[in-house]
């Protein structure tokens, strides 16, 4: 199979070719195999009943196909050798039912296209007529939809049906046309065409004016020409830079669209002029960038004033990962260089571009969707992804795959693909079984193939030192496969994406910090406590130490592998460095870089390039963390009477347990008050994943691998206003609240505010 060849610059490989030969023996280890390069190609078109071929990608031309797949059900009573009458589309074919079948079992019929069909339209389609047969079928009229010309298809619905329609050459939307469909008959079943992808009709977004709105702001006092500050126009937080020629005190002006002002409708149908705004720990937001109007992080202290430190600090400084992206020697995918930019450095494209090139999601609705509940956002993520995905008469993809060989065979599949293809819909088939997919096959497939792959003994990841419910990206995976070990990150990301864009789940939670690198949402130092306690808890007591030097430290660190131990230099010549207390921040600055990003920097990298060949990056800023965790991994199951008996009680609740009026108010609040969505978020909150071990709360884990059961603490509310998570041991610390209802709305905050006082 292919293999990597990098370079210092870029990330570039040479891939599988679009349908590859079966391999003269199984693979190896934990079936992942290795394979001399192949040749990139684009994948093969055959016809859409090929269920013949050999495992890989194959594209499906629409147009070019000589017939259409149906699913059909055998009625009752039908024996094997039987015929029977079915409707496939709106033709009445005969069926013979095959031996060893059994009513009620499914079969898959190919239905070809005839001359006439050929000539009209697909199968069913009946040029306009004025005349009506009741024998045959009944006429009714259809409006031409926008858009639509002579010569060119649309859909309409009739009788639960889809039918396809040709626009006469004479005609143009909004006109009205007649069709002809046949009538049902109550004896005949009907078939389900599985060669029409589930096409989801989606209302036109409504499109904002281009008009602006001028304004005038006073630069604050401090501010000179060249440095940003934030302000509220409009009802938005918006990113201002001090002109060159402006001073503190002077009246600028400024444009923002109106679309992006415009009062926000809220479902009881009131309106609000309160900025959706995406609030993170310790000042950190997101703002619109008024020079490009691009997302972009800011730091604001209590004034209201943007404030960066100027070194770095462990408290405040916070980096986002930036991707250049790059072509790469692929035509079907990019490659890139990944780094870690400071957070006010990090700036994403605010709209998004349908197939056509045409603007599809606009700033304004993006800001918009930003301030939505959970749900919403979700909903309105998977209508834009709808509108994104490649028409089904432009083609499918027909995924072919041995269960034996089910992860080589699927990366020498998804690595084949253009970019395009992996935004179109896609049909699997396991070999050698007779199951259709109409959506259980892909479900089956993402959930089968993301376990296998997450799976430790492959070697590609490691589950955490800290969480052993989340996966760490093996920093060693080469050792593992040292020919391919990239390319199945870049498979993974390209899963992860696709799976996110078909609502898809995945099996296998990440570490939080991968989950940020996804969204490109501020890291912090308090991440590398979720990555390795010893390494963080070491670096804190640096801070406290009155002369760093008597430790004789440098700028490396010291990996070992397998025993094999190997420095690694933080900066160049890092060898030859000392850390002193003068360059203690700068240290600690680089410990935080290699933590989160140097130490498996191909490995990510592959992971998100792979990620964002499916998804454009703008779309994802909608969520924070926590919420795409939820909707790539799903909601847990969670048993409630599991984890109240599986719970400890510690501090002021030690005594009396459960019987505590708070813990009482506690367990009310979280059994009957929160949904799923917030039980999530809390166990997110106190463990660090919303993931629940498979043998339930008995037996989740701490970050040394010993079994630490979740663990409610409690303290008096002078100790500390809202409830803090200490997510290494699984505890949560909860204030002797006076009230129910104070400890819901501390508990809400708590798990809202993204990132909020964890210690």
């Amino acid at each position: 199979m292919g293999f990597f060849s990098r370079k210092k610059s870029d990330s570039t490989a040479s891939y599988p070719a679009a349908r590859n030969r079966m391999p003269t023996q199984p693979p190896t280890s934990g079936n992942l195999s290795r394979r001399a390069p192949s040749a990139p190609s684009a994948p093969q078109t055959m016809s859409a009943t090929n269920g013949s071929a050999g495992p890989g990608a194959f594209s499906v031309d629409s147009s070019s196909s000589q017939g259409s797949v149906f699913r059909v059900s055998v009625p009752q009573g039908v024996t094997p050798g039987q015929e029977f009458q079915v409707y496939a589309g709106n033709r009445i074919v005969r069926v013979r039912c095959p031996p060893d079948t059994r009513p009620g079992q499914f079969l898959q019929i190919t239905v070809p296209r005839d001359s006439d069909e050929t000539q009209n339209g697909p199968p069913g389609h009946h040029r306009p007529s004025d005349q009506t047969d009741d024998s045959s079928g009944e006429a009714f009229q259809v409006v031409i939809p926008q858009g639509v010309s002579g010569g060119q298809q649309f859909h309409v619905m009739f009788n639960g049906n889809q039918l396809t329609v040709t626009c006469p050459a004479n005609a143009s939307a909004g006109m009205k046309v007649r069709i002809m469909a046949p009538k049902p008959r109550p004896d005949i079943g009907r078939a389900t065409d599985v060669t029409r992808g589930p096409r989801q009709q989606q209302p036109a977004r409504p499109r904002p004016e281009a008009t602006t709105e001028m304004f005038e702001v006073v630069v604050p006092p401090g501010i000179n020409a060249g440095q940003p500050f934030a302000l509220m126009a409009g009802g938005q937080r918006v990113l201002v830079t001090c002109p060159p020629n402006a001073i503190s005190g002077q009246k600028i002006r400024f444009q923002l669209p109106i679309a992006l002002t415009q009062p926000r409708v809220k479902k009881d149908g009131t309106t609000t002029q309160k900025p959706p705004e995406l609030v993170y720990d310790d000042g950190w937001m997101r703002s619109i960038r008024v020079t490009d109007m691009k997302f972009q992080w800011i730091r604001m202290d209590t004034s209201g004033t943007v404030k960066l430190p100027e070194r770095f600090d462990v408290e405040k400084s916070a980096y986002v990962r930036f991707i250049d992206f790059v072509e790469g020697r692929d035509h079907r995918m990019r490659a890139g260089i990944l780094s870690l930019v400071p957070a006010d450095e990090g700036a994403v494209e605010s709209r998004i571009r349908g197939t056509d090139g045409d603007e599809l999601v606009t700033y304004s609705e993006i800001a918009a969707a930003q301030g939505k509940s959970f749900e919403e956002k979700v909903q309105w993520f998977h209508e834009t992804c709808a509108q994104l995905c490649v028409e089904w008469n432009e083609g499918h993809m027909r995924m072919n795959v041995r269960r034996e060989f089910l992860l080589h065979d699927s990366m020498e599949a998804v690595m084949s693909l253009s970019r395009k293809d992996l935004r179109k819909v896609w049909r699997f088939e396991f070999i050698g079984e007779a199951g259709i997919d109409a959506g259980g096959l892909a479900r089956e497939w993402f959930q089968l193939v993301t376990q296998e792959i997450f799976n430790p003994d492959n070697g590609l990841w490691l589950a955490s030192s800290v969480n052993q419910m989340c996966m760490d990206i093996n920093p060693a995976s080469e050792l593992s496969h040292p020919e391919d070990h990239l390319v199945y990150f870049r498979f993974l990301g390209r899963v992860l994406g696709k799976g996110l864009f078909d609502r898809q789940l995945v099996s296998g939670h990440m570490v939080r910090h991968y989950y940020k690198h996804l969204l490109g949402w501020p890291i912090t130092f308090d991440d590398l406590e979720l990555v390795d306690e010893d390494i963080f808890n070491s670096c804190k007591t640096l801070q406290t130490m009155e002369d760093v030097s008597c430790l004789y430290l440098d700028f490396t660190v010291t990996e070992d592998t397998l025993g094999v131990k190997k420095e690694i230099e933080l900066v160049k010549n890092g060898a030859d460095i000392d850390v002193t207390n003068d360059n203690l921040p700068e240290y600690l600055e680089c410990r935080l870089k290699y933590w989160m990003v140097g130490r498996v920097r191909p490995q990510l990298t592959e992971l998100l390039l792979g990620f964002f060949d499916v998804i454009p990056e703008p779309l994802l800023t909608v969520f924070d963390f926590q919420e795409l965790e939820l909707v790539m991994c799903g909601m847990p199951t969670i048993d409630m009477d599991d984890w109240k008996a599986q719970t400890e009680y510690s501090g002021h609740y030690e005594d009396e347990g459960e019987d505590h009026q708070v813990v009482q108010w506690f367990w009310e609040v979280v059994s009957d008050v929160f949904d799923m969505e917030y039980k999530a978020r809390l166990l997110q909150f106190v463990t660090g994943t919303a993931g629940v071990p498979a043998r339930g709360f008995s037996v989740l884990q701490g970050n040394d691998g010993n079994i630490r059961l979740f663990t409610i603490h409690g303290l008096d509310v002078e100790q500390c206003l809202y409830p803090r998570a200490h997510t290494c041991f699984n505890r949560i610390d909860l204030p002797k609240y006076s009230t129910k209802e104070e400890l819901e709305e501390k508990i809400r905050v708590a798990v809202n505010v993204t990132g909020f006082d964890i210690e």
